[in-house]
């Protein structure tokens, strides 16, 4: 278990250093460092190189960091659940001034320790633990997965499109339920029965990796979705979901995967050639957002914290990239009237999953 602290933003200049160790080894004083706003994150089990939230969650931080050079950024990463905790209580010893969690998975540790020092500052991506100290980052994710639905159900060519999880929890079935009543929509308006295997909405039942990272686990499943006749993919896994683009790419075109989180063709540019597209969930300017408020002094509010939606750009579909000439341009338009109405609320999208 490392912290690291970014030091030299510009450059990327790491330094580590030992969990639980002051940040400040000269002491408190004049030193320009107890000067500085401590930003500090603690992933989930992904790790700061998932390609996904945390990797995204990050770049928020960093990116406050290189606006403003009061700012010191450090992460520590989790390998197990259990290390949560002990993160989080660790960057409390450290005096950090504004501490990190990354993901719902960490919300019961995050409001533990928020609650057992209530002067300390906190910040948590995908949850509200409803606890004044935290300051919480949520997503509609629906919105943009609904549009990503529609536009799979529009694209694919044999009728069947797959989805799966990492673990069932609000921040990954919150896609699936958008996908599923994307493609919904389309079999309505179109007349058509465009299939989705792995997720029922109604029951909420599915395909899980039980993992985040594993990428054999990813590919394993969506090897079972493309077997049942799948030709687009949609991963909500994580790390995990790298093994079903790794699959994707060396099937030679035979199915293509919709990505999750950050653009795939800047998170993971290997394979781009797969990515018809991704449903972005814009962790990175919440995160940036957050720090840099903190940093100016002004308050980070519990309630009602950050909601990413369609109408303030929290979520959205990345450009189709290397399928731009591929996607015809009337499904294009389609996809784009939709996000217009979803914004008016001419077209409500619902999941039990949405951040209340």
């Amino acid at each position: 278990m490392r912290v690291v602290s970014l030091f030299a933003v510009g450059g990327l200049a790491l330094s580590a250093a030992a969990c639980g160790d002051a940040p400040d080894e000269g002491g408190s004083g004049s030193s320009p460092a107890a000067q500085k706003y401590t930003a500090c994150m603690v992933t989930d089990v992904g790790g700061i190189d998932d390609r996904s939230f945390n990797t995204s969650a990050w770049k928020g931080v960093q990116a406050a960091a290189s606006e403003n050079n009061n700012i010191d950024p450090k992460y520590v990463a989790s390998s197990a659940e259990a290390d949560y905790e002990p993160n989080l209580t660790g960057f409390v010893t450290q005096k950090c001034n504004f501490i990190l969690a990354v993901g719902g998975l960490m919300s019961d540790a995050t409001k533990k320790v928020a609650q057992a020092n209530t002067t300390q500052q906190f910040g948590i991506v995908d949850s509200n633990p409803g606890v004044s100290n935290i300051y919480p980052m949520q997503f509609d994710t629906a919105q943009a997965a609904f549009l990503a639905g529609y536009l799979a159900a529009g694209y694919s060519k044999t009728g069947k499109v797959g989805t799966y999880g990492g673990l069932p929890i609000p921040p990954v079935t919150i896609f699936m339920d958008g996908f599923v009543d994307g493609v919904a929509h389309y079999n309505q308006a179109k007349s058509k029965n465009v299939q989705v295997l792995g997720w029922n909405k109604g029951t909420q039942k599915g395909n899980f990796t039980n993992d985040f990272v594993k990428q054999d686990e990813g590919k394993k499943v969506s090897d079972t979705l493309v077997a049942q006749g799948a030709d687009i993919v949609f991963p909500v896994a994580g790390g995990a979901g790298l093994g079903t683009a790794a699959a994707a790419q060396a099937s030679n075109g035979k199915y293509s995967v919709i990505w999750v989180d950050v653009d795939g063709c800047e998170s993971a540019q290997q394979y781009c050639s797969t990515f018809l597209t991704t449903v972005v969930k814009n962790i990175p300017d919440a995160v940036k957002d957050a720090v840099s408020k903190g940093a100016k002094g002004e308050a980070l509010p519990s309630s009602p914290g950050f909601l990413g939606t369609l109408a303030n750009n929290g979520v959205s579909l990345a450009p189709y990239h290397e399928f731009d000439s591929k996607v015809p341009a009337e499904l294009k338009a389609e996809v784009d009237k939709l996000k217009q109405d979803i914004i008016a609320g001419t077209i409500k999208v619902t999941s039990a999953a949405q951040p209340k």
